[in-house]
């Protein structure tokens, strides 16, 4: 994997900096991209400073100051040499001990001779470098910088044995990823570098670079039709830039994706999560506790006469919560209600088709499983208090956003219901559950929800999703887990492509 060689990098003012009028009160800004640009790097595990040339405006240098403060960045002045600027002395010694690498928009003949002259790695953003300079790699935009350098770190560091890990997600599940070190730029312990990939620049050149992707599709869907969800992905508009990777793959079936679309698709639509929790069934066993799916009905409209009957049929009754069958990836997805009695559905707005499913009174508590690779965690999380403690007095049927506004016990509510802990699992029956679903649904990393049910003591499966957070679980243990997944489906994925 990797050497353990560092890797030093300085960027140059010049790279950051919007070009302004000359003077000490000209305003001062970062360029397009450069915010995004530092943000990654900050948590990039790589020695990063930025360089500047003596002399510049007070405004600059006070600027550049805040920003390299911001971002806990080294500052390093240029000093001025023959109309030239020489390394700083630190520069110099740096690449006696690490792989180093400059990046910078401007012309500096001198300088850029004297960094290559120690080994240094030069490239520049721009044409003018390219052109000028001998030796001096370019790339067009600012935007192509990281994925630039994460392959010249895998050549220089680990070579094959290093793989570059091009991701897609929104910025803020990136940057809690990123926060908590799961996406170094430097390789990982098991020789893995993570950069995102921009939708700004043309992808099919950006997955060329990349040994893989690993992507959270849903944070990529623009518009779903809940009528063809049996035909997923047909109904489902994306990002024209998820459209462009999904073209990709379609043309290169033996890209390695983690995880293959096709897979994560039933978990969009919450009939198809319930026919395969409905599976479970399979694990149960005489005289073992029962693990199970909820009863559930799915229903077209609120208003069916014979809705009463259905409900009997599915072995429900009331209270019930209502749930959109579309299960994410669209701003009403996680629009639910709590209903006591049939006569509330009359002007309930949950988003249909929907779910119609069991509410289970759990004791306020619900359990969070996540599994990664071959690893299963859980967390205990403090969840909706017994139904009759969320009963309106109003009559109306209680509503909320999963996401935002879930109710959730109070201290006086839980002291009222028998709240559990984590012992009231059963961890190996969960985790048996767990395995069972890793390969039913092929997917390297998901979450799902349990509860158990007062009374009867079953644990009931009332989520599935892709990709979570698992936040719950220490960084210390998660991430390395993470990284453990993501390594060994590669390898399980190219194995099975070569034979």
């Amino acid at each position: 994997m990797a050497t353990g060689r560092p890797v030093r990098l300085v960027l140059d003012a010049s790279l950051l900096l919007e070009p302004s009028a000359i003077g000490e009160a000209a305003a001062v800004a970062l360029r397009p991209g450069a915010e995004a640009l530092l943000r990654r790097l900050r948590y990039s595990n790589l020695s990063v400073a930025i360089s500047y040339v003596e002399g510049m405006s007070t405004n600059e240098s006070g600027f550049l100051e805040m920003v390299t403060s911001s971002h806990s960045f080294g500052y390093i002045p240029l000093l001025a040499k023959s109309g030239d600027c020489s390394p700083n002395e630190l520069m110099l010694e740096w690449s006696r001990t690490s792989s180093c690498f400059y990046m910078t928009s401007r012309v500096d003949k001198g300088l850029i001779s004297e960094l290559r002259n120690h080994n240094w790695r030069v490239v520049s953003v721009g044409n003018e470098c390219s052109i000028e300079v001998p030796g001096v790699l370019n790339v067009g935009r600012l935007q192509e910088l990281l994925l630039t350098l994460a392959t010249l770190i895998k050549r220089e560091i680990g070579g094959s044995s290093v793989l570059v890990i091009g991701y897609v997600m929104k910025q803020s599940r990136e940057e809690d990823f990123a926060r908590r070190g799961a996406f170094p730029i430097y390789p990982s312990k098991d020789g893995l570098i993570f950069v995102p990939l921009s939708f700004e620049l043309p992808l099919s050149s950006q997955l060329q670079k990349v040994d893989t992707v690993l992507h959270k599709i849903t944070d990529e869907i623009v518009k779903i039709d809940p009528n063809c969800s049996i035909d997923f992905p047909k109904g489902i508009s994306f990002s024209a830039g998820m459209s462009e990777i999904i073209r990709f793959m379609e043309d290169h079936p033996d890209f390695c994706i983690i995880d293959p679309f096709k897979n994560i698709y039933p978990l969009l639509d919450r009939l198809q999560i319930q026919n395969i929790l409905v599976r479970l069934q399979e694990l149960g066993t005489e005289g073992k506790t029962k693990l199970r799916a909820p009863y559930s009905l799915k229903v077209d409209n609120f208003h069916d006469g014979e809705l009463d009957k259905h409900l009997a049929e599915a072995n429900l009754s009331f209270p019930l919560i209502v749930k959109p069958q579309v299960a994410c990836g669209v701003s009403d997805a996680h629009n639910m209600a709590l209903v006591f009695q049939i006569e509330e559905f009359s002007n309930l707005s949950v988003p249909l088709p929907a779910v119609l499913q069991e509410y289970i009174d759990h004791g306020s508590k619900i359990f969070k499983f996540y599994v990664i690779g071959d690893k299963v965690f859980h967390a205990v999380r403090n969840s909706m208090p017994n139904a009759s403690l969320l009963k309106p007095s109003s009559g109306e049927p209680l509503t909320f956003n999963s996401l935002k506004t879930l109710p959730v016990a109070t201290k006086e509510q839980q002291l009222q219901t028998m709240v559990q802990d984590s012992k009231s699992v059963d961890t190996d029956l969960v985790e048996e559950a767990a395995k069972f679903l890793k390969e039913l649904l092929g997917l390297t990393i998901f979450g799902f929800d349990v509860v158990v049910q007062e009374g009867t003591g079953d644990h009931v499966i009332v989520d599935l999703n892709y990709l979570p957070s698992f936040k719950e679980v220490p960084d210390s243990v998660a991430v390395p887990a993470f990284w453990d997944a993501i390594r060994q489906t590669y390898e399980s994925k190219r194995g099975k492509a070569q034979t």
